[in-house]
């Protein structure tokens, strides 16, 4: 049994899905990877020559197995990207204010002996405990998250993530988000809360210093089962899951867990893991930087870390050992040309990668989540509670 590798990058998608006009009307003419190409030099030869000129263009003979995949869950989402790909079966979520769903979490909190005041005149927050800030992310669309932000000099982390168990069994936002900091104080968090759009009112985090070293998070998503995902199954038969990047924040488990950003670092970080490990193991790597430059609509940057990317692959896959097996794909859109800067919604490529591996197409997958029941299957584990696995379709016999 080998080693097996997943590369997300991130935003990374290869053109609109066809339920935009109904989910994302501004995605509509969206296609990351065309637009880009269409705007610089893009030379991404490795990527090209693997399937995604086939994929994308209709050319060139792939020398490992393609295919793409829709978006199961609701719109395009970092987070629920990853949950899917992990084997998760996404939910629909509603956009939820504090001022709606406030007196719920109130009643919910006190009942089980929390002390919930109301520290803003005229404002949604809750303060529980005199440690905890409940409020709405200013950093997301309108209504998408609840955040539950800590001052962790007062409570330990995990007693944070049990309030945020509970405000998540009563909200159907697309995530509850808890995290903090002890480099920071509830004072400053509690001064850093304001009203963004009306009645939205949570805590602007930068301000509240809750980033960066010290800085702990965990994501509970809506119709999302740890348990019953890909990391947790291999984690329970004893298969070491490395965690690199972006993943390292929003997919969840108990080991290796390093949440590099700079794309140079990742792949370096993660190629001396790779080469560490002498057994059987998982390595779940995020390419975040594409992402991000999809976010500040920067097309350079965008094309620079792709190349990056590409120069590292046509290196690693040498690499591989005989029985190891590469997976390339993204979690959604992120497209620099459509005029905003938020998450497309996006076909994304999927690229496999083995000596066992043959060259052949798996199609269109009706969700990411086909990805986690395939690396499950290649470990011998039980399924996870979605998705179907395309591994007996590109295996050698």
């Amino acid at each position: 049994m080998g080693k097996i590798t997943l590369l997300v990058l991130d935003g990374f998608g290869i053109g609109a899905m066809e339920d935009c006009l109904q989910i994302q009307p501004s995605d509509l003419n969206a296609h990351t990877y065309k637009h880009i190409r269409e705007q610089v030099c893009l030379q991404i030869p490795t990527l090209y020559r693997l399937g995604l000129g086939r994929l994308v263009d209709d050319q060139g003979v792939p020398t490992a197995a393609f295919g793409r995949s829709k978006l199961a869950h609701y719109g395009a989402d970092t987070f629920m990207g990853h949950q899917e790909l992990m084997g998760s079966r996404p939910g629909k979520p509603q956009k939820r204010l504090m001022m709606e769903v406030g007196d719920l979490f109130e009643q919910v909190l006190k009942q089980a002996g929390y002390q919930v005041t109301h520290p803003v005149s005229n404002g949604s927050v809750l303060l529980v405990n005199q440690a905890v800030v409940i409020g709405d992310n200013l950093e997301s669309a309108l209504g998408n998250i609840i955040n539950v932000v800590c001052d962790l000099n007062q409570i330990s982390f995990a007693e944070s993530i049990q309030i945020g168990k509970m405000i998540r069994q009563h909200v159907d936002t697309s995530r509850v988000i808890v995290y903090g900091n002890q480099k920071t104080n509830i004072e400053r968090i509690l001064a850093a809360v304001k009203e963004k759009n009306p009645g939205q009112w949570g805590v602007d985090s930068p301000k509240a210093g809750v980033y960066g070293e010290g800085y702990q998070v965990m994501h509970l998503g809506y119709g999302v089962d740890y348990e019953k995902q890909f990391p947790t199954l291999a984690e329970q038969f004893d298969i070491p899951v490395y965690r690199i990047g972006k993943t390292a924040d929003v997919v969840h488990g108990r080991g290796y867990a390093d949440p590099v950003v700079q794309t140079s670092e990742v792949l370096k970080r993660f190629q001396k893991l790779y080469e560490e490990e002498k057994k059987a193991a998982a390595f779940l790597v995020n390419v975040q930087e594409t992402d991000l430059a999809g976010h500040a609509e920067d097309v350079t940057w965008y094309r620079s870390v792709l190349e990056t990317v590409d120069q590292f692959l046509d290196s690693f896959i040498p690499l591989l050992q005989d029985d190891d097996v590469l997976i390339i794909t993204a979690d959604h859109g992120n497209d620099p040309t459509i005029g905003h800067s938020n998450h497309t919604r996006e076909y994304t490529p999927i690229l496999v990668i083995g000596s066992k591996v043959q060259p052949v197409s798996i199609g269109t997958r009706s969700t990411m989540a086909d990805i986690g029941a395939t690396m499950s299957q290649f470990f011998q584990l039980p399924k996870p509670e979605f998705g179907t696995s395309f591994y007996e379709q590109i295996v050698m016999k």
